[in-house]
């Protein structure tokens, strides 16, 4: 049987994991070999440690995007299963790249050389941002980041409006609106990855057979590269010791909200910031995709322990350097109020590099 390669794209916090998740456990219910590819411009990677907890079998690409390192791509996706490709690959790209029909489906259609059957390409619009974008209002990024935003959709098959279950419903009739009017002729799909409403939609879109990722789209790798370029990258872990037990849930929305003030305060825009706690066999994971929306809880592990691995993605609008002071001081003003101490394990920050792709296929 010829593998299905699934790609989820759409910009930092659109929901691109738990979408990834749902997708795998639907294939998974039918009976099918399911390996997701997580992606990332580092190691520690939230999204990779909260997909493996939920029992699936991810492999990572760590410190460059899909298309800057083709050949990792595809031997990760040779590494998943057990000595054949799994029936379906679902891949989750860095959620700052655009360009990806020309440098990856393009590329695993006609340069990696074994039969695949390339789905549709969807891209998960993320409310939060999006729909400032679309309006043409401020967003809390710069034109060049909104650039990335639009090229994005641009070159979508399809487009995804997420998060119905939290919008209010004139907010997605405006989105839709918006997307006819700028991107005309792609079809949207309105759903929920976090309650399932509206996936059913999905499911039929990506089971769709014939070409795709046939938009033949110009970009200004400049531009492309300063939008990057304007974003503080963070991944960090640490280990978490307290002399008493403590919550684990109740540790990490402390240590968000912290986080969220001083974004707000600094008036750093947030595009994304994961923080995930394991103890035991159990996590949890705290977001924040926006500094409008606020943080949330949204994997809850009514756990009390002792002691926690505490990893923190950070996409924000900063320096990266004054982000990391940032992230280092609310770590341990958070964790003071448990009495605990904490062990740096790995803290990275910096600014992703000009992106150079290893394929670039942009004709019909």
């Amino acid at each position: 049987m010829t593998p299905t390669y699934i790609m989820i794209g759409g910009f930092l916090g659109a929901g691109k994991t738990t979408t990834v998740a749902r997708l795998a456990r639907h294939y998974m219910a039918l009976g099918k070999n399911v390996g997701i590819v997580t992606n990332d411009q580092t190691t520690d990677l939230v999204d990779t440690r909260n997909l493996r907890s939920q029992g699936f079998d991810v492999g990572e690409v760590a410190g460059s995007c899909f298309c800057c390192n083709f050949n990792a791509l595809t031997s990760t996706v040779e590494q998943l299963g057990t000595g054949q490709l799994p029936e379906i690959i679902l891949a989750e790209p860095v959620g700052s790249c655009t360009d990806l029909v020309a440098t990856v489906i393009r590329p695993l259609a006609q340069v990696y050389g074994k039969p695949l059957n390339i789905a549709p390409y969807g891209v998960i619009l993320k409310p939060s941002h999006g729909i400032r974008i679309l309006r043409g209002e401020g967003s809390g990024f710069s034109p060049k980041a909104a650039y990335i935003f639009r090229k994005q959709i641009e070159e979508a098959d399809f487009v995804v409006i997420n998060r119905i279950d939290e919008l209010p419903a004139a907010d997605v009739t405006e989105l839709q609106t918006l997307l006819e009017r700028d991107y005309p002729g792609r079809p949207i799909i309105r759903c929920s990855a976090r309650t399932g409403e509206g996936f059913h939609a999905l499911t039929e879109m990506l089971d769709q057979k014939g070409q795709f990722g046939r938009r033949v789209m110009d970009i200004d790798y400049d531009l492309y590269a300063e939008g990057e370029a304007e974003l503080g990258w963070l991944n960090s872990q640490v280990a978490v010791h307290a002399p008493n037990p403590f919550a684990l849930d109740e540790l990490l929305l402390d240590l968000i909200k912290r986080l969220h003030a001083q974004l707000v305060a600094t008036s750093a825009e947030a595009a994304h910031l994961k923080v995930i706690g394991l103890c035991d066999s159990s996590y949890a994971v705290a977001n924040l995709v926006s500094n409008a929306a606020g943080p949330e809880l949204s994997l809850s592990s009514v756990a009390t322990t002792r002691t926690a691995d505490v990893v923190v993605n950070a996409r924000v609008a900063a320096d990266p350097v004054t982000l990391e002071q940032l992230v280092r001081t609310e770590l341990n003003a958070a964790i003071s109020t448990i009495n605990g101490t904490l062990t740096v394990t790995s803290m990275q920050s910096f600014q992703p590099g000009r992106p150079v792709p290893t394929h670039r296929l942009n004709s019909q």
